[in-house]
């Protein structure tokens, strides 16, 4: 524990969790007994007053056991761990930027309604508008489990404020979202196989980036993941972050490579992630954003580009936990 600080922190971090899930727990027996005993008290009585609190307490309670009910959905190993996010602009330009500059607008406003925490990793700007790329990681509670909902291809229907003819554009944008995993984790990677660029950091206006700091790019040659890091404040700090990030993107390639290796003992056909798009957001002629894999729509899409994303979270374990048991 006194050697690795950083391991002490992630385990002290699981303890407080694991004591806040056993007090929660033992609050919700105690208060459903106590709930039992008040309503066996009222059998027969005429005590409207004491009825309604009873009422009011079973409604707290069945509000309480649907939150743990979500939690039960968690079933990925890594749910608790932060979420690296990658997001890329698609082909199409400047609209294609703008929208993944909204895109990232959208999750910083919903990790701020969370009071999550978010560092920069990467930024590209893009040329006119928006971004081309950025990488940000973020960490909190279930994090990733919440996040990993987000991963893949995002279509915005809209009209161009870039288009002098105010014509209807549709613009995509890749989201990856990766857990971060410790050095620990049994994760196959030959330095040998590893090539690192070394370079000065540069970014829109400084405001995100350290612009004294040395940047540091890790190309993992085999599978040609790129990984860049120009956030913190030495190189020695970049290539650890970069590290982290190569093993936790290669990891979920691994992850990836076996779910088709099992489609295709079943016999099923695994799209291609970059021509199948996972959500759509309309702004005109109508608002609608719906996504295409649990079927949650929300009309109001200024609402979700302002952080509103619980919905689509939310439906998207459910869904994932009907497929998993349908399999």
């Amino acid at each position: 524990m006194w050697d690795d600080p950083r391991h002490a922190a992630s385990l002290t971090q699981e303890a407080s969790r694991l004591r806040e899930e056993i007090s929660s727990v033992a609050d919700m027996q105690k208060r459903t007994a106590d709930a039992v005993d008040l309503g066996a008290m009222l059998e027969g009585e005429n005590d409207d007053g004491m009825s309604a609190e009873v009422s009011a307490e079973l409604d707290s309670l069945e509000k309480e056991l649907d939150r743990r009910e979500l939690e039960l959905l968690y079933s990925d190993p890594y749910s608790d761990h932060p979420a690296i996010i990658g997001i890329h602009a698609g082909a199409g330009g400047t609209d294609s930027q703008d929208w993944a500059g909204m895109l990232m607008r959208m999750y910083l406003a919903w990790a701020d309604s969370k009071k999550l925490t978010v560092e920069f990793l990467d930024e590209s700007p893009g040329d006119e508008a928006g971004i081309k790329s950025a990488t940000l990681r973020v960490s909190g509670p279930r994090v990733y489990g919440l996040l990993k909902s987000e991963r893949g291809v995002h279509r915005l229907v809209r009209i161009s404020p870039f288009d002098a003819a105010a014509r209807r554009h549709t613009s995509f944008a890749l989201v990856e979202v990766t857990p971060e995993i410790e050095d620990a984790v049994d994760v196959d990677i030959d330095p040998k196989d590893v090539r690192e660029d070394v370079y000065r950091s540069s970014g829109a206006g400084g405001q995100h980036v350290n612009k004294t700091s040395s940047a540091i790019r890790l190309t993992h040659v085999p599978t040609g993941v790129v990984v860049t890091c120009q956030n913190e404040r030495s190189q020695h700090q970049n290539r650890e972050v970069a590290w982290r990030v190569l093993r936790s993107r290669l990891l979920t390639l691994q992850q990836a490579a076996h779910a088709e290796h099992v489609a295709e003992l079943r016999g099923e056909s695994m799209p291609a992630e970059w021509g199948s798009q996972i959500r759509s957001y309309v702004l005109q002629p109508y608002t609608l954003v719906k996504d295409h894999r649990s079927g949650a729509e929300v009309g109001n899409a200024q609402s979700v580009l302002d952080g509103n994303l619980d919905p689509f979270m939310e439906a998207y374990l459910r869904w994932s936990a009907r497929e998993g048991a349908a399999a």
